[in-house]
């Protein structure tokens, strides 16, 4: 099923206690706490500006500006990830951002993820990873999607297995993070390669995944 016409941003996805939304600017208080809260759980894996590229770090709004930006014009699907307790509101969990669209002959992007060490082990990123994939293959057309992996962070390369995505090879020096240009694993999906079933399905032991909201 292709939305090609529709409009493609912003959109929310829901699946379970998992939303994944854009982030809006009432939830700076929150994702403050957060960021400050994981600083070391995330610092090891999160990109950082090299030398040449040094300025002034961006403010929480004009992230979430630079988001919608990009979400409009199709570059990306910038979204926030939200975990919700039975009987409690959804708090801020992670993000999953897809980057690099591209369309034309290429129909590929790429995804990168981070979730509060609160909350690990509950599956919250592979089921978000699987919701993205999902629609990006079967709403966005895409073809291919990629996680690009640095090699000793563990947790991220049981995400993308559990998903069934398959290593393609290393590349060295391909992304500025923690402070240098770090070599990454790269995994890779392809359409053809998830069934009619979804990503979400293979997730969840081959019964159709339910999206209970796409909008």
């Amino acid at each position: 099923m292709s939305l090609f016409g529709v409009r493609r941003w912003p959109v929310t996805l829901r699946h379970g206690p998992i939303t994944l939304r854009p982030l809006r600017l009432r939830d700076e208080d929150e994702w403050h706490s957060v960021r400050a809260r994981n600083h070391a759980w995330t610092q090891p894996w999160d990109s950082t500006r090299p030398p040449e590229a040094e300025g002034p770090g961006i403010t929480f709004a004009q992230m979430v500006a630079t988001n919608r930006a990009e979400g409009r014009a199709g570059r990306a699907l910038p979204w926030g990830i939200f975990w919700a307790e039975p009987g409690e509101p959804p708090r801020l969990a992670g993000q999953m951002t897809i980057s690099g669209i591209a369309y034309g002959s290429a129909r590929w992007a790429m995804a990168g993820y981070w979730v509060d060490s609160a909350l690990a082990g509950r599956g919250i990123a592979p089921t978000a990873l699987a919701l993205a994939t999902d629609h990006c293959f079967g709403f966005l057309g895409l073809h291919r999607m990629e996680v690009a992996i640095r090699p000793e962070n563990s947790k991220s390369l049981r995400v993308v297995e559990k998903l069934g995505f398959r290593l393609e090879g290393l590349r060295p020096a391909f992304m500025h993070v923690d402070g240098a240009w770090r070599d990454h694993l790269v995994y890779v999906l392809h359409a053809e390669e998830v069934g009619a079933g979804g990503v979400l399905a293979r997730l969840k032991g081959g019964a159709p995944g339910e999206v209970t909201d796409r909008s």
